[in-house]
């Protein structure tokens, strides 16, 4: 069972990522293309490319791997960036239940007026 209360971070590898790689190969990904450490507590969650599965990295005096799969859904997963976006533990809640993580913002950023 997934412990949510021994994590910091939860990170999302953006994109697709090839889900019959194991806990090396995931562990490689964070290392040289996400630049993340991944025996820190955090979580490294990956989907393929149908978007009906997730791989979940964790380390806990060991590396853990979680693997979810939906039957008659798919993930709204973030295509958008390479990077890991960093998310809370309510928004991978929401995720594993098929809801959509907004990882941009839909407002524009407010900037300072100049006063002439």
């Amino acid at each position: 069972m997934l412990n949510l209360e021994n994590v910091d971070k939860v990170y999302l590898a953006c994109g697709i990522t090839d889900l019959r790689k194991s806990i090396d190969g995931l562990v490689l990904i964070v290392q040289n293309q996400l630049n993340l450490d991944p025996f820190e507590k955090a979580l490294f969650v990956f989907c393929n490319r149908q978007q009906n599965r997730l791989k979940i990295l964790h380390f806990d005096e060991g590396f853990w791997l979680y693997y979810h799969r939906l039957e008659n859904n798919k993930l709204k997963w973030p295509m958008s960036k390479e990077e890991a976006v960093k998310v809370n533990k309510e928004e991978l809640c929401w995720l594993l239940k098929g809801y959509e993580v907004r990882t941009a913002s839909k407002f524009k950023p407010i900037t300072q007026r100049n006063t002439y």
